[in-house]
């Protein structure tokens, strides 16, 4: 049966029925943009997208990027995209972080124009020992921020071994975990946000 042949109320109502089962944007999908916006917030952001493979080839050298996993140039442009995305719903970045790892670099440098290499997001994907050193340095500089203090947010470019560490959350690429701390010794997550 054709849509001419019904009155125009029976085409109201199935037109209000099929908009029913269309998905729509919710408040609580905005909750983390206004969060982000109000400032106070950590974002841990995975690497972009890399070449294929897992974790580094051997003999990688972190002063020769030739010799570590890049970003892919689907990569590059998801992390213009986080940058574009961020910028475009006002969100103040006060400072970046990121891990000294080439691909963690290049992400932040394409989505923020500038990083601070800062070692302990380092990934301890190849150096299982170093987990406990590195998590607790970094969970003690996001508890250091006081969510009082809103104006701007850190973003922390790092690892998905690192983001697991301090969230229990395993992320994709380019993804973005939003925390603030919980108290005088745990984070909380606030939202995550894809690329």
């Amino acid at each position: 049966m054709s849509l001419e042949g019904l009155d125009s109320r029976r085409r109201a109502l199935l037109a209000l029925c099929a908009t029913a089962f269309v998905p729509r944007a919710s408040a609580a999908d905005d909750a983390p943009w206004r969060l982000l916006r109000r400032g106070g917030c950590v974002l841990l952001i995975r690497h972009a997208a890399t070449g294929p493979g897992l974790g580094d080839p051997a003999g990688y050298r972190l002063d020769d990027c030739a010799t570590q996993r890049n970003l892919s140039e689907s990569g590059r442009d998801d992390a213009r995209r986080l940058g574009e995305r961020l910028r475009a719903e006002r969100v103040p970045i006060a400072r970046v972080y990121t891990s000294p790892w080439c691909r963690c670099r290049d992400t932040a440098q394409l989505a923020f124009g500038r990083a601070e290499d800062w070692d302990p997001l380092s990934s301890f994907f190849d150096m299982p020992e170093r987990e406990a050193e590195l998590t607790a340095t970094v969970r003690k500089r996001i508890l250091s921020y006081s969510i009082r203090k809103p104006g701007g947010n850190v973003a922390m470019v790092t690892h998905n071994v690192n983001i697991a560490a301090l969230t229990k959350l395993s992320v994709e690429t380019a993804e973005v975990v939003v925390v603030r701390p919980d108290g005088c010794c745990a984070l909380r997550v606030a939202g995550r946000l894809k690329a």
